[in-house]
């Protein structure tokens, strides 16, 4: 049995309708009787546009079942650096005499900031709302979604590294402290045990994160060869870090438009059609008609989220 929510997460090229795609299935979800809560992780934030209200980090109703919110990326950015700030001086506190305080700026100008933020943002959404049945992601552009999934192999590649180098410091320098409970003697070094925590956190992301009960990705493509291209790179970018695919949606299919020139490598990948929609897919009741007119489609399809 799968504890929690399911995670769902929607990526594709820029302008493919995945903000629109993900809208749509959550209100689908949100219709069948499930408590849905839709983020939006893109810093262009189109869900407020879409669903016609001003959203922000606090979720909203949008209609019943269905919460929506907008993550604000830098003040993640700025939590996760005060996270960091608190945890350097807690751990070498010992060597406050060089005065750590002025490499802190530093920091901030580190690359990464941004995967960091998001997945701080993932970890506290799956958190406060562990009771849902579904937590959707709306996903920012490729190049930072893909380093999103990646962030907790990479960081798993450095945690071992760095638990070597501390475990050969340890042995060569005296910087145990050395404590005894109940007559036995116990060996402590914080900052050893701080990176074992970290390894911890990383390795249950990576698990959630290459698990296809609790975690969909949704690739959402165009019949264009700019968006079929980009769509490769993704598939084969996710195959490398164990990260699999569950659905593909070919989005704004024009109605003479035949499927056969997708890439053979989606064969076996469940495809939901998506077809035009002449009017634009703006405010909750245009949503519920469009997929009212896909009943079919859409019924065979996400019922399988």
């Amino acid at each position: 049995m799968v504890k929690g929510p399911t995670n769902l997460f929607f990526m594709g090229k820029g302008g493919v309708g995945k903000s629109t795609s993900a809208a749509l299935t959550s209100v689908f979800l949100a219709q069948k009787g499930h408590r849905v809560l839709l983020v939006s992780l893109d810093p262009a934030h189109n869900q407020s546009d879409i669903f016609e209200k001003s959203l922000s980090d606090k979720p909203s109703e949008m209609m019943p079942g269905l919460l929506a919110a907008e993550i604000d990326q830098d003040a993640w950015i700025r939590t996760y650096l005060k996270d960091v700030h608190r945890q350097i001086k807690k751990t070498y506190a010992y060597l406050t005499a060089f005065n750590l305080e002025k490499y802190f700026d530093v920091i901030k100008h580190s690359p990464g900031l941004e995967e960091y933020a998001l997945m701080l943002a993932f970890e506290k959404i799956r958190k406060d709302y562990s009771q849902f049945d579904y937590l959707m992601f709306d996903m920012p552009p490729t190049a930072l979604s893909l380093k999103f999934f990646s962030l907790p192999s990479l960081s798993l590649v450095w945690i071992e590294h760095l638990l070597a180098l501390r475990q050969e410091i340890i042995e060569k320098r005296e910087l145990i402290t050395k404590i005894k409970l109940l007559g036995k003697e116990f060996e402590r070094d914080k900052v050893l045990n701080k990176i074992e925590e970290q390894r911890k956190q990383y390795q249950a992301l990576k698990e959630t994160l290459e698990d296809t009960e609790r975690t969909h990705v949704f690739l959402v493509l165009n019949p264009d060869k700019l968006s079929h291209a980009e769509s490769l790179r993704i598939f084969n970018s996710l195959k490398q870090i164990h990260i699999r695919l569950h659905r593909t949606i070919y989005n704004k299919r024009p109605a003479n438009k035949s499927c056969a020139n997708i890439d053979p490598v989606f064969t076996g990948i469940p495809m939901l059609n998506f077809p035009y929609s002449d009017s634009p897919l703006i405010g909750i009741s245009n949503l519920e008609d469009f997929l009212k007119t896909n009943e079919e489609i859409v019924e065979k399809h996400l019922n399988a989220c």
